[in-house]
């Protein structure tokens, strides 16, 4: 009789023990990378009763982290405190940590080089790291933005190299990340998920594992169909913008109001989705996205058109914006050249201190080319660095704002007084449609 219960115990697999683990919530949950992607996905874990590891190379943000000071805008003090306080949190940067973990989350950055190609270096220093320390019977899954192939390539076949078997010993997903930083009307698990696994074993407990954190789970067959989703989203999203910068442009030539059009257009219940003009395209996603669906395509020579030219629209917005400024300027005769601007803004959208590729720092950057004096007005970014690494410190308000020569809006934050910036600038270049009705000395993106 006992021999026969040790043969039970020898024939329960990994992916069974795993599983249980999940539906009791016992699997301990290790995330790599406390940034805008990987502390939102811990802290969801750890508020649904998960112990979690979190780790990452910056051991300042390990130290605030530990004394429970959150650097992510969405995620209040008090969270971080409530789970470090019932032991379901903790950060570290040691690597070995991860040995304890049944589950782990990458979510390091997926930079472009200066090239415009995916810099895989992260992802590959992150497995290198892991090889030594992780667990057989784990869950490994990337969450990192990237191209078709690189959960397959970078992960799974390095694993398989030292005699790891897939759906087996270890168990691999790709399921993207949808952070919307500032998003006041969907929390993180009312997104749907969409999780992709290398085997049926594999999907089957990425679904369940995600399922404990997120309101909906989409299940697809590869984590090459998980891959592209999050690239077909922002690349969808970077083309139409791009229509519609440059329908602005259009516009300005044409003498008509494109903000009103897109108003009138929106009222038809089908066929149409609004998009609107602006600065250029910030964040990580959509400036990136596009870039690592071109270049792998590249791989098969295919160039997509459509693609390269969005690319192309959007990243010259900021100098067109310029454009209009030294318009407006020498319609008061004077130049960009020592006039006084004050930028309102550097964040890439409204009420949020994420500068990750806005548009305002390419602006801030052609009128410091241009010789313009500058002053930065931003309530959420403390600092950012310019192309020459110096540290700019925006004002969190200023008053004195008949001084500039010209106001330039970027970003439409909620806590900036607008009526004053009206009653009181002589020049405003207006990017966000903060006033809807017309004024002789406000210039508009999309208006004559």
């Amino acid at each position: 009789m006992m021999n026969t219960q040790l043969e039970a115990k020898k024939t329960v697999s990994h992916y069974d023990i795993l599983k249980r683990k999940i539906f009791q919530k016992e699997a301990v949950v290790g995330v790599i990378g406390m940034g805008y992607v990987g502390l939102p996905l811990a802290m969801e874990f750890a508020s649904e009763g998960f112990q979690v590891i979190g780790v990452d190379v910056d051991a300042k943000k390990v130290e605030t982290l530990s004394l429970g000071q959150s650097h992510i805008i969405d995620i209040p003090e008090v969270t971080i405190k409530d789970a470090l306080q019932k032991k379901r949190f903790q950060a570290t940067t040691d690597y070995q940590r991860l040995a304890q973990a049944n589950i782990i989350s990458i979510c390091v950055p997926t930079p472009l080089t200066k090239s415009h190609e995916p810099d895989m270096s992260y992802i590959k220093d992150t497995v290198s790291r892991l090889q030594p320390v992780i667990q057989k019977g784990t869950l490994l899954v990337l969450e990192s933005t990237t191209y078709p192939g690189t959960t397959r390539d970078l992960i799974d076949a390095e694993f398989e190299k030292v005699g790891w078997k897939t759906g087996e010993d270890l168990f691999i997903c790709f399921s993207p990340e949808r952070i919307d930083p500032g998003n006041k009307q969907f929390k993180p698990k009312e997104v749907p998920k969409v999780v992709g696994g290398m085997t049926e074993k594999c999907s089957a407990l990425g679904q369940l594992y995600y399922e404990n954190a997120f309101d909906t789970v989409v299940p697809v067959s590869t984590p090459e169909i998980a891959e592209m989703t999050k690239l077909l989203e922002n690349t969808f999203r970077s083309i139409n913008i791009a229509f519609i910068n440059e329908m602005s442009q259009l516009s300005e030539q044409l003498g008509i109001d494109l903000w009103e059009a897109i108003d009138a257009a929106k009222t038809k219940p089908f066929g149409f989705m609004p998009f609107y003009p602006g600065p250029g395209v910030g964040g990580h996603c959509i400036p990136l996205d596009p870039m690592y669906l071109y270049w792998k395509g590249k791989e098969k020579n295919f160039f997509s058109r459509f693609i390269d030219l969005a690319q192309q629209v959007n990243t010259s917005m900021p100098k067109h914006v310029v454009e209009i400024a030294s318009k407006a300027l020498n319609k008061q005769g004077k130049s960009l050249s020592q006039s006084r601007i004050l930028l309102v803004g550097m964040a890439y959208k409204n009420d949020i201190d994420d500068v990750r590729e806005s548009p305002a720092l390419h602006v801030y950057e052609h009128l410091k080319e241009a010789n313009a004096q500058l002053t930065v007005l931003d309530p959420f970014v403390t600092s950012f660095r310019d192309a020459s690494g110096e540290v700019i410190y925006p004002k969190p308000a200023v008053t004195d704002i008949a001084v500039y020569d010209a106001v330039i809006i970027m970003t439409k934050h909620s806590t900036v007084n607008y009526e004053q910036i009206l009653a009181t600038s002589s020049c405003i270049i207006d990017t966000r449609n903060v006033w809807k009705q017309q004024y002789a000395h406000v210039h508009k993106i999309g208006q004559a």
